[in-house]
């Protein structure tokens, strides 16, 4: 729900203080593809480069326990597609999802979508990569700041992983996973699907 006005003021200055800002849906940094989406965030709170979320984007996602050959895969295809000038989305998961952005860290940009706030890093291990990566790519929610991660923030999480991206590659997936959300998502969404 919208915020009161002091409350968004607030929430403006908290985040101003932590180095991020917002974007809004009609904001020329707003990226267009997401904005694609029937269920656009309206605002979207981000550290780091606002201007890679226009970046032609791909998004490298997979399982939370995934085998170290499929970490490794996530990991030098990330590299490659940043050392293209591609901006590699993911959601900073255990697993495919933190080698995607390690992988991306080296060879160019990484955009991290959050479940929960940008100040919450989920899992708490990955704080230390949430803020290399706010140094050197983009770290995005839609969530209030000090919003802690619940389930139903993951799949809505997912969603923004999509739209953000030309299209989705899924390295290593279970049939019954949040991976799998997002391909779907990205089809129903008219982008590519890679696996």
């Amino acid at each position: 729900e919208p915020f009161p006005e002091a409350g968004a003021k607030r929430e403006m200055a908290a985040l101003a203080r932590l180095g991020g800002r917002f974007v809004f849906l009609d904001d020329p940094l707003y990226p267009p593809l997401l904005a694609l989406l029937p269920d656009a965030p309206p605002v979207l709170a981000v550290l780091g480069d606002a201007s890679l979320l226009a970046a032609p984007a791909v998004a490298v996602v997979g399982a939370r326990n995934a085998s170290s050959a499929g970490r490794r895969v996530a990991e030098e295809l990330s590299e490659a597609l940043a050392a293209k000038g591609l901006a590699v989305v993911s959601g900073l998961a255990r697993g495919i999802d933190t080698a995607a952005h390690e992988g991306a860290l080296r060879g160019g940009g990484t955009v991290a979508v959050l479940p929960g706030g940008v100040d919450v890093p989920y899992p708490p291990e990955n704080a230390a990569l949430v803020a290399r990566i706010a140094e050197r790519g983009a770290v995005v929610s839609e969530t209030p700041l000090g919003t802690a991660p619940l389930n139903r923030h993951f799949p809505k999480r997912n969603r923004i992983v999509a739209g953000l991206s030309l299209g989705v590659v899924v390295v290593e997936a279970a049939h019954r996973s949040g991976t799998l959300i997002t391909a779907r998502l990205a089809l129903e969404h008219g982008r590519e699907v890679f696996a």
